[in-house]
């Protein structure tokens, strides 16, 4: 029997101090000239390719190829900033954000996400759908550079090389009907373009009304900072992501029904898509995740230190109940998160699903132990009922 992987992901490797802190409440003039006043300590970037690409693969089972290409990108772009920052910058250096193209739920978020930790930048994800154009209904995309303010609780310098990570940005390709203009794609798309490659942000949203009052009130008192008014993307990672549905069909048009693979796609396919040559321009580095099949679902369980069974022994044990998993457990719940067609995400429907009753009913028994079987997968109701019934006091009638 096979005993549960230890609870939770692990940060060997990642000192405290560069672990990105927890958002702040708000951003105001004031905050951010109190955050000015302290010395930021100087980024130190020292990892190469391959170390990254290690710590990658402790949280996210395979994607070699997107591994690869972003670790690359990703040391690239870092070693120029440490550069920058000790007064070595390249005037003609070009940015290499990144586009990850795949299906939902096969690590991309998880990519980004781990490498942010491991860097010690801070990360801001946000959905493209969120955003419309300047002057419409919508999240504005400078809000995201703000985020990044935000994240780092007014450090305007640390922000200033954090990554930026849009997801959907699939979804900006959809265009408005009946010659109508679109303000949920192409403007997106348009705005963004300053952003991706070297722009200033005000810290103060034009529409944050509260805040543009406080700062116009300190102006008036007299009281001026040495405070930036803006933030700089210069050394901004802009990484994007999407499913892309439909792209194998245009690949295939192309190339052929031998070519059907993501990993195929032209920067012609992507504007046959939908994307502006423009915004595909400003992502130059581009990776191909794939579906995750019934043995890259087993792995995620069995070995990646952020698996779901972390999640659920932990929830039992604050009960006092001790969870093991057998790898034919493992098996049985990666064959049915496969048919949910949702990638990683579907292991945690199974995973809800098998668990309900027990989690409702054996906080309140004597059970101490459970260990999760092929056969409790097959047959949770019966595997609950086996459970109890071994451990009801004398005399004690089971009941679910």
């Amino acid at each position: 029997m096979k005993t549960a992987p230890t609870l939770g992901p692990t940060s060997a490797g990642i000192p405290e101090n560069l672990r990105s802190p927890k958002p702040a409440a708000g951003l105001t003039k004031r905050a951010v000239a109190a955050s000015a006043a302290k010395p930021t300590p100087e980024f130190s970037f020292r990892l190469k390719p391959k170390d990254v690409a290690r710590h990658l693969a402790r949280f996210v089972i395979g994607q070699a190829e997107a591994k690869k290409v972003l670790s690359v990108a990703l040391c690239d772009h870092f070693q120029h900033v440490r550069l920058s920052l000790a007064g070595d910058d390249a005037p003609f250096y070009q940015k290499q954000n990144v586009l990850l193209i795949g299906p939902t739920g096969v690590g991309k978020t998880h990519l980004i996400r781990s490498a942010a930790d491991l860097i010690g930048v801070p990360f801001v994800k946000a959905d493209a759908t969120k955003f419309s154009e300047t002057g419409y209904v919508g999240g504005d995309v400078d809000d995201l550079v703000r985020d990044l303010v935000r994240r780092t609780g007014g450090d305007v310098k640390r922000a200033s090389h954090g990554i930026i990570y849009l997801d959907e940005v699939d979804k900006l390709a959809t265009r408005s009907e009946g010659g109508g203009r679109d303000v949920s794609g192409r403007g997106v798309q348009t705005n963004l373009l300053k952003l991706m490659e070297d722009g200033d942000v005000p810290l103060i949203s034009p529409n944050d009304v509260n805040a543009q009052m406080q700062a116009a009130m300190s102006a008036a008192r007299g009281h001026s900072s040495a405070a930036p008014d803006t933030i700089s993307t210069r050394h901004i990672l802009f990484i994007a992501s999407g499913a892309f549905s439909g792209m194998e069909e245009i690949i295939a048009a192309r190339a052929g029904q031998r070519a059907r693979s993501l990993s195929a796609a032209t920067t012609a396919d992507l504007i046959t898509y939908g994307l502006e040559p423009e915004f595909i321009g400003r992502l130059p580095v581009r990776v191909a995740c794939h579906a995750l099949d019934e043995d890259d679902l087993f792995h995620v369980l069995r070995r990646s230190e952020s698996s779901l069974t972390h999640q659920y022994v932990r929830a039992f044990a604050a009960y006092g109940i001790a969870l093991t998993f057998e790898d034919g457990a493992l098996r049985a719940l990666a064959a049915r998160a496969r048919s949910e067609q949702t990638g990683a995400r579907g292991l945690m429907t199974v995973m809800e699903q098998l668990f309900r009753d027990f989690k409702f009913s054996l906080p309140s028994s004597r059970v101490r132990r459970l260990a999760v079987t092929a056969a409790m997968v097959a047959d949770p109701a019966a595997a609950l009922r086996s459970a109890l019934a071994k451990n009801r006091r004398p005399g004690k009638k089971t009941s679910c």
